[in-house]
């Protein structure tokens, strides 16, 4: 009985000494556990820290590689941009003449019309292109259509070339009159109806005014100085009546978006009356020529004209309602398929007109088929606008290089360039001071009416079209009449070289000088 206590004593101790033991090993555990987990936080913070310093490592070097890539310069071969594209061009409107050359005859002999186009086509490109490149140190850039010009004269005129390049007049007539058209589709989607509605009377009196004043100064000057009967007189007055879109439109744009002379619309109003001005000169010019190549009198032609313009505006309006509404809202690619639509139905017109001897009625189709049709083709008309660029990319070269080939110098009389210089410099005298004249009362101030006046002499684009019109219908239908017709030519072709480039200069030059500047921010087009 005494040892028990002793033998309980002895557990108690070891019992003790075992939740000791446990004790100890629990803390010791718990500490390692906690230092574990301290570790493994900081090894993850650190690794946290590592991996955002990696990627953004790797980020500065991504950015330092792209800024490198960006400022090395690009390798020549293979070559990109400007030259790229040119190429590109080059080859696919070779292969295009390819696939015409194996399914056509005897045209795409080196004599044929097809190589003979292929080679005014490339050389009015290039001198277009070479145009562009030089540039005079404080000059304006001349327009490139300038460079054209001279490239199909230097073909005609060079003994090798002349020999070998032979196009057809009757593929050339064609093309000019799809150039035409695309001009007049150009007029007809190019104007505004809410800027001629704000500027319907100045813009009108610009339009109107000026071309018409033109046309009868240079009727009276050929009559007398060159022998003109007064009927190819005012035809001729019409031809070089007109001013060019193609160097009024882009210069008025730089203006505009440097601000100047935008307080009072001149710009704006400079646009829209040269769509109206080619409408006004075209008009006249077809019903001078339906009058010069007709054998009745006077009356009955004039009769005749004015059923061709009626004829032609009524169908006009009846093919823009119906473009308004096919194709519809709905479809896809709805641009491309109005610009197709429209440029078939106006080049059918155009050359249909002109096979039934109906000159000016495809044309006013054209300007009223556009101008209904964009009414309602809202911001649609943009897309519609840059297919016909495209088109008109493509026949600018050789509207203004056929031009050019019809310009012979060993054709021409001692005393034409003289006196037909002397016409064209006289009637444009004329057309400057009728234009500051009706300007004065139109609420511009001095340097305001002395640069609209300056700015209202460039020609290029109808001269082109319808210089050689006159010659292609006096060489097919009146013979006797192609001295008269050769001479308006001349005079289309000097006008072309001499106002064209001039032009362009003085509204590059004069705008910043004479008309006021406004912050090109505040200004609402």
């Amino acid at each position: 009985m005494e040892q028990l206590p002793e033998v309980s004593k002895v557990n108690k101790s070891r019992w003790f000494s075992k939740e000791c033991q446990n004790y100890s090993m629990y803390t010791t555990g718990s500490n390692i556990e906690h230092l574990e987990d301290k570790n493994i936080q900081s090894s993850t913070t650190s690794q946290i820290l590592e991996d955002s310093n990696t990627s953004k490592h790797e980020e500065t070097k991504e950015t330092v590689i792209s800024r490198t890539e960006e400022i090395k310069p690009q390798s020549i071969c293979p070559p990109r941009g400007t030259l790229n594209r040119s190429i590109t061009v080059g080859v696919l409107l070779f292969m295009i003449w390819c696939v015409i050359w194996s399914v056509s005859g005897h045209e795409n002999q080196p004599d044929g019309n097809l190589v003979g186009l292929f080679i005014v086509f490339y050389s009015a490109l290039i001198g277009g292109k070479l145009l562009e490149i030089i540039r005079i140190p404080s000059v304006p850039q001349l327009p490139p259509l300038l460079g054209m010009l001279l490239a199909g004269f230097t073909i005609r005129n060079v003994p090798f070339f002349s020999t070998h390049v032979h196009i057809n007049s009757t593929w050339s007539s064609t093309l000019r009159n799809i150039a035409l058209t695309l001009i007049l589709i150009k007029a007809g989607l190019g104007l505004d109806p809410q800027a001629l509605k704000n500027l319907k009377r100045v813009c009108f009196r610009l339009s109107v005014g000026p071309c018409l004043m033109e046309a009868c100064s240079a009727a009276v000057v050929s009559h007398y100085l060159m022998h003109f009967p007064w009927e190819w007189g005012f035809l001729l007055g019409f031809v070089v009546g007109a001013v060019s879109p193609a160097i009024v439109v882009p210069s008025m744009l730089l203006l505009q978006k440097h601000g100047y002379g935008t307080e009072k619309g001149i710009p704006t109003l400079l646009i829209a009356a040269s769509s109206l001005d080619d409408i006004i000169a075209i008009t006249g010019f077809s019903t001078c020529m339906g009058i010069a190549f007709s054998t009745g009198n006077v009356f009955s032609n004039l009769l005749h004209s004015f059923r061709n313009i009626v004829s032609g505006i009524l169908l006009g309006v009846v093919l823009g309602i119906f473009v308004r509404y096919f194709p519809s809202e709905d479809q896809t690619n709805l641009a491309l398929k109005r610009a197709f639509l429209v440029l078939s139905m106006c080049v059918t017109t155009v050359l249909v007109s002109n096979h039934f001897g109906i000159h000016g009625a495809g044309g006013l189709c054209t300007l009223m088929l556009t101008f209904i049709g964009g009414l309602s083709w809202s911001k649609d008309k943009i897309g519609v606008q840059n297919v016909i660029s495209i088109a008109w990319n493509i026949f600018q070269p050789l509207l203004f290089g056929l031009v050019g080939l019809e310009v012979s110098v060993a054709s021409l009389k001692s005393n034409a360039i003289g006196v037909s210089v002397a016409t064209m410099s006289s009637a444009l005298l004329m057309r400057i001071c009728f234009t500051f004249i009706l300007m004065s009362c139109a609420g511009f101030n001095l340097k305001e009416k002395i640069f609209i006046a300056l700015s209202w002499i460039p020609k290029a684009t109808v001269q082109a079209v319808l210089g050689p019109l006159a010659l292609e219908t006096a060489r097919t239908s009146a013979p006797n009449l192609e001295p008269y017709s050769k001479d308006v030519m001349t005079v289309a072709f000097l006008a072309i070289l001499i106002t064209a480039p001039n032009g362009a200069l003085i509204i590059n030059l004069l705008g910043p000088k004479l008309l006021a500047q406004q912050d090109p921010n505040k200004i609402v087009v």
